[in-house]
Parts: C-alpha cells; sequence; structure tokens
C-alpha cells in the first residue's frame, strides 16, 4: 500500500510547499481548482490515501498507526523547502498526527498547520459509525451534505464508496488521544458556523495543542463549508502563509 504524494501544480520557484489532506472518503480531486486560486509562491501538494479514485481497489488503511507508517516515509522526501499542512475533517486529524510525528523524529515542522471542520482530538467523543449498518451509515453521510443524493441512492456507487468511507472513519474513530508534547508550529483552526459538531464551541480547543500560536476563523456553513465558502478560506491560507517571517521557513 501506498500514500500518493503530487503536486496539484509544479511551481519551483514558490516560496512554501503546502500539502492538503482530504476528508474521510475523498482524494485529490477534493481540491480540484485550489492551484488556480492560490498565488504563485504557494505550491499546493495532494495527500492521497490508497482505495480511491486512480488507485480504486488497493487495500484500505484503517488506523492511524498504519496511515502514518507509510505517510511518514512518502512526505519526508518532498520537505525540502518551507512547508505548511492543510486537513478538512479526517485530514486536519491525519495533518495534526503527521506534524506530532514529524516533530518528534526532529525532521521539521510546517510554517504552519491548519486544520479544518475538525474536532480536536482531546475533545472527541466516541463513536462507531464505521462499523454501523450500511443504512445508518448512510445517513449519517446524507446528514452531512456532503455526497449527493444520485450519489446516496445508486447502490452500485456506494458498493464502491462505503468500504473507503468505513476505513477513513475508522482511522478517526480508533483513535485515541494521549497527550503529549505540544506542537511547536502556529495552527491555524477553520469552522464553520452551522457545522455540528465541530463548531463555534470547540474548535478554539486545538489552541491548547501547540506552543507556537493559535488563531480560529469561522466561515458561514455546515461541515463542508471548505466547498462553499472555498474562495474565503483559500484568501485566509494564502494571507497566513504570506505573513511567515522568511526566517521563520527555514
Amino acid at each position: 500500500m501506498r500514500v500518493t504524494v503530487r503536486p496539484l501544480a509544479e511551481r519551483p520557484q514558490a516560496a512554501t510547499r503546502l500539502f492538503c489532506f482530504p476528508y474521510a472518503g475523498g482524494g485529490a480531486s477534493a481540491f480540484r481548482g485550489w492551484a488556480a486560486a492560490l498565488p504563485a509562491d504557494i505550491e499546493p501538494w495532494s495527500v492521497q490515501l490508497p482505495g480511491r479514485e486512480d488507485q480504486l481497489g488497493a487495500p484500505l488503511f484503517d488506523r492511524m498507526g498504519a496511515v502514518l507508517n507509510v505517510l511518514v516515509p512518502s512526505v519526508i522526501p518532498h520537505l525540502d523547502r518551507p512547508f505548511a499542512f492543510f486537513g478538512h475533517s479526517m485530514g486536519a486529524l491525519v495533518a495534526w498526527s503527521l506534524t506530532r510525528a514529524l516533530q518528534r523524529m526532529e525532521i521539521g515542522s510546517p510554517t504552519r498547520l491548519f486544520v479544518s471542520g475538525c474536532v480536536p482530538p482531546q475533545a472527541r467523543e466516541e463513536t462507531a459509525y464505521h462499523a454501523g449498518p450500511e443504512k445508518e451509515l448512510i445517513g449519517k453521510l446524507r446528514s452531512w451534505s456532503a455526497t449527493p443524493e444520485a450519489v446516496l441512492a445508486d447502490p452500485e456507487l456506494m458498493r464502491l464508496m462505503l468500504p473507503v468511507i468505513r476505513a477513513d472513519l475508522a482511522v478517526v474513530e480508533t483513535y485515541r488521544f494521549t497527550g503529549g508534547p505540544l506542537l511547536t508550529c502556529p495552527v491555524t483552526a477553520f469552522g464553520g458556523t452551522e457545522d455540528d459538531p465541530a463548531g463555534t464551541a470547540v474548535m478554539p480547543r486545538w489552541g491548547e495543542l501547540t506552543a507556537g500560536g493559535f488563531d480560529l476563523r469561522m466561515f458561514p456553513g455546515g461541515h463542508f463549508f471548505l466547498h462553499s465558502a472555498r474562495p474565503a478560506v483559500l484568501a485566509e491560507i494564502a494571507g497566513r502563509l504570506a505573513a511567515v517571517p522568511w526566517q521563520n521557513r527555514h
């Protein structure tokens, strides 16, 4: 099994490489259009776990430890310039876990970690949607407004999608927060004003996990404000990366 890490646009002169981690069930296409909307000094990369899009049918990861075991060596060769991480929902938990792993290994830290639409790990309530009946899981997907109704109603498409979604949800739902050293990099959290449970009340708790500074930006919308408020999200990312002093990029 392998993780696909590749540029969405090749920008050799860019000041920062931005690695983007998608939500459960998502792949590189979750960030379609980002390259065109981001400034030239940011080089966006997608991080895609196996089993989706051009790797459909590949074996899936269902535990965070397994994800990190493959993700760490897949990402390290591409950390040869200043870099930042952005993750939405499951992707935020993966990006945070990867940041912790790189810091622990003394390999380096991102200039900024963006965590979006995700309950902080120390505040998560235990759920087990990944192990529930198909009807219940489809109902949950419908409530998240992430999957078109035409897809949810298509048995053949759901037969392909549900194993990926179950595996991804298992990565999140079996993860247990154990404390540890604070991050040293700044963290920016993004949330949706209508997102339940990753909304206004809980998102500030991401600040408990870093000694490098924290800020929070809320956007109008539900869990997938990532798409509905995309221009504003990308403007916030670009602004914060542009504000990183050059001496802090090494």
